[in-house]
């Protein structure tokens, strides 16, 4: 009996844990409805992306979508957006060049909509040359971060030599900062021991110099 009963509170503490993980408290819950699944799935991933490596997450923002810092770390910490919500926001304000906090006004009053149809009011219909832009979007951004990511069939066509679910071949890394030992660095050819130095020859034979490393051969 005190086996089962301490079996049931570990699987409670695990389903807990698992809740901690997964069921995170966004203020407008998580169902990104973009109308591209492919789009919706990576969305999903930037939420562990952005949860895990805040400043990184921050950095591209400010950097490559002219995000202003204030409004990016106030979204994330006070007002609890989900990183995928913030990174749509600021994706599509700088397709339509428009300022993030724009795009981000508009989605808190309409976000019952969805993506897709606050996209499509701000003129990115799925299909259009401005929506494959915002596919093709997170493929650098991945690259940036060393994180994999893997392809759809469109995509796949607008980077036709490159490899399924690398980004950049992976550069060795699994996830922001961990550079996963670099492929180990085919353990540097392991230097062939030096050759042993083979014990110094004892001095009385000069004839071999005790093998060093295969010596100069017997005078």
């Amino acid at each position: 009996m005190r086996h089962a009963l301490k079996g049931i509170a570990l699987a409670v503490v695990l389903a807990s844990a698992g809740g901690i993980a997964h069921a995170q408290d966004f203020t407008f819950g998580w169902n990104p409805r973009s109308g591209d699944v492919w789009v919706d799935t990576q969305l999903n991933d930037m939420n562990r992306y952005g949860t895990r490596y805040r400043d990184p997450f921050v950095d591209e923002l400010v950097r490559y979508h002219g995000a202003p810092r204030d409004l990016v770390v106030d979204l994330l910490g006070p007002r609890r957006w989900a990183p995928g919500d913030v990174w749509m926001a600021c994706s599509i304000a700088s397709i339509i060049g428009r300022p993030c906090r724009h795009v981000v006004d508009v989605y808190e009053r309409d976000h019952g909509n969805g993506w897709g149809n606050i996209a499509k009011q701000m003129g990115i219909k799925p299909g259009s040359p401005e929506f494959h832009r915002l596919k093709k979007g997170f493929v650098p951004v991945y690259d940036r971060w060393s994180r994999p990511i893997v392809l759809d069939a469109e995509l796949e066509r607008a980077y036709p030599n490159r490899g399924q679910g690398h980004g950049k071949g992976n550069s060795g890394k699994s996830d922001h900062g961990n550079q996963g030992h670099q492929g180990n660095q085919g353990n540097k050819g392991s230097k062939g021991d030096k050759g042993s130095k083979g014990d110094k020859g004892s001095k009385g034979d000069k004839g071999s110099k005790g093998n060093g490393g295969h010596g100069k051969g017997h005078k």
